[in-house]
C-alpha cells in the first residue's frame, strides 16, 4: 500500500472509501459504440448509477442507424434520468457542418458532444461502459476533489488482469516518451504530464466551468489532449488524481484498425502537438531513438515487477511492441482538428440536442419529436445550476458552485 504524493494532489485507496459527494449536482458522461450495448459490463455501469442516481446520465452512441432503436429501449429499462444522443445522426452531422465542424468520427468527438449537454449541471463526471469491475465509489472518488475547491480529477489504477501487467499503450509508449521529454527540458507542462499514475485513463471528473474550456481531440487522442488543457484550465494546484482501485475493462490487440499500433498514432500526435503548443522545443531528429531506449529499460524494470510477484511476462514481445508504437515518436503533420472549447464555439448545446432527439425519433419511430424536445427541456430545467440558454457566467470560480 503506497501514499506518495505527486505533483498534483494524490487520492489513495487506503480503506476503500465511497466518499460524499454531490452526486445530485452532476451530469455522468458514458460514451458508448454499439459493440459496448447490452452486454454485462454496460449493464453493470447503469445499474449501479441507478443506486447514486446522479442529476442526469448522458450517453454520446455511436452505432449504425439500425442498431440504435434496440439500445435505445434497452437503455429505457433502468431508472435513470438518461439521455441518448446519438452522434452519428444526419441531423447532427448537418449541425457538425454547418458550424465547420464536421470531421474524423471517433470517441473524442462524442464526448464532446456529450460535455456540451452535461455541463448544464454543476459537475461533470466521464466514464467509460466497458469497465467490467464499475462500482459506486468511482463517480463519488472522482467527484470528491471537484466538491473541495479542484476543478478538474483524474481516475488512475493499476491495469493487472489475470496475473498480467496490462495498460501497454501508457506504461510502453506514454510514459517512456513523456521520460525522455522531461530529461531533455524540465519544463513544467512536461512535470504535469509525467505527473499522472495513468494518464490514459478514460475516466476524468470536472467542474462545469473547466469542463466548457476544454478542446477535445476526436479520436484517441482524447485523454491525452484533454491533459494538455487542463494544465491550462486547472494547473497544479486545480488538479487531484484519483485512486479508483479495482478496474478491469477489455482489451485491445497491437494490430488492426481499432488496435494499439493504430492508437498510439493519434496519442502520439496529440502528446506531441500539445507539448509543441506549450513551448517545449523538442529535438525530433533523436527522439526516437531516446524514445526505444527508454521504453526498453522500462521493460527490464516491467519484467522483474512482474516476476516477482510470479506473474506472466513476455519480454520480447513487449519489446516488438516499442518498435511498432516508434513509428508515432514523429513531428506532428497533420491538421489539428482538434474541437473548440465549448465556451468559444458558436454551436449551443441545445441544438446539438433538438438535433439528436429528431434523428433518434427517426430511427426508433416513437412519438412526435416536439414532445421529446419538451421533455428534454422539462429535464435541463430542474438543473440547479442553470438552464442552457443561461451558461454559467465565464467569471464564475468553481469555489462559488462547488462548496
Amino acid at each position: 500500500m503506497e501514499y506518495v504524493q505527486a505533483r498534483v494532489t494524490t487520492l489513495h485507496d487506503l480503506a476503500d472509501p465511497v466518499p460524499t459527494a454531490p452526486t445530485d449536482r452532476t451530469a455522468v458522461v458514458v460514451p458508448m459504440s454499439e459493440r459496448d450495448s447490452e452486454t454485462a459490463a454496460a449493464d453493470r455501469v447503469f445499474s449501479t448509477l441507478e443506486g447514486l442516481n446522479p442529476a442526469r446520465v448522458i450517453v454520446p452512441l455511436r452505432a449504425d442507424a439500425t442498431r440504435v432503436a434496440a439500445i435505445s429501449e434497452w437503455l429505457s429499462t433502468y431508472d435513470l434520468r438518461t439521455e441518448l444522443l446519438w452522434c452519428d445522426g444526419p441531423r447532427i452531422a448537418d449541425l457538425l457542418s454547418d458550424a465547420h465542424l464536421d470531421g474524423a468520427r471517433g470517441k473524442g468527438r462524442d464526448v464532446w458532444l456529450g460535455l456540451g449537454r452535461a455541463t448544464t449541471e454543476e459537475f461533470v463526471v466521464v466514464h467509460d461502459a466497458d469497465t467490467t469491475t464499475y462500482d459506486e465509489s468511482f463517480v463519488s472518488r472522482l467527484l470528491f476533489p471537484l466538491a473541495n475547491g479542484y476543478d478538474f480529477s483524474k481516475g488512475y489504477y493499476a491495469r493487472v488482469e489475470n496475473d498480467r501487467l496490462y495498460g501497454r499503450l501508457f506504461r510502453l509508449f506514454y510514459a517512456p516518451l513523456v521520460r525522455v521529454l522531461l530529461d531533455e527540458r524540465p519544463d513544467p507542462f512536461l512535470k504535469y504530464l509525467d505527473a499522472f499514475r495513468y494518464a490514459l485513463a478514460g475516466e476524468f471528473g470536472a467542474t462545469a466551468r473547466a469542463a466548457r474550456q476544454i478542446r477535445t481531440p476526436r479520436r484517441w487522442g482524447l485523454e491525452v489532449g484533454t491533459l494538455g488543457d487542463a494544465f491550462d484550465v486547472a494547473g497544479f494546484d486545480g488538479t487531484a488524481q484519483v485512486d479508483l482501485g479495482k478496474y478491469e475493462h477489455d482489451h485491445r490487440s497491437v494490430d488492426g484498425s481499432a488496435g494499439l499500433s493504430e492508437m498510439s498514432r493519434s496519442v502520439g500526435e496529440t502528446l506531441l502537438r500539445t507539448v509543441v503548443e506549450h513551448g517545449v522545443e523538442i529535438d525530433f531528429d533523436t527522439l526516437e531513438s531516446r524514445y526505444c531506449g527508454a521504453a526498453r529499460t522500462l521493460v527490464d524494470q516491467y519484467a522483474q515487477d512482474a516476476a516477482f510477484n510470479g506473474f506472466e511476462f513476455d519480454r520480447e514481445h513487449e519489446r516488438t511492441q516499442i518498435d511498432r508504437y516508434a513509428d508515432a515518436v514523429r513531428a506532428p503533420d497533420s491538421p489539428d482538428d482538434r474541437l473548440p472549447a465549448w465556451e468559444t464555439t458558436s454551436l449551443s448545446p441545445g441544438a446539438v440536442a433538438d438535433a439528436a432527439t429528431a434523428d433518434l425519433a427517426d430511427v426508433v419511430g416513437a412519438g412526435d419529436p416536439s414532445e421529446r424536445r419538451r421533455l428534454n427541456r422539462s429535464s435541463d430545467a430542474e438543473s440547479p445550476l442553470q438552464s442552457e440558454s443561461e451558461p454559467t457566467p465565464s467569471g464564475a470560480t468553481h469555489r462559488e458552485v462547488g462548496e
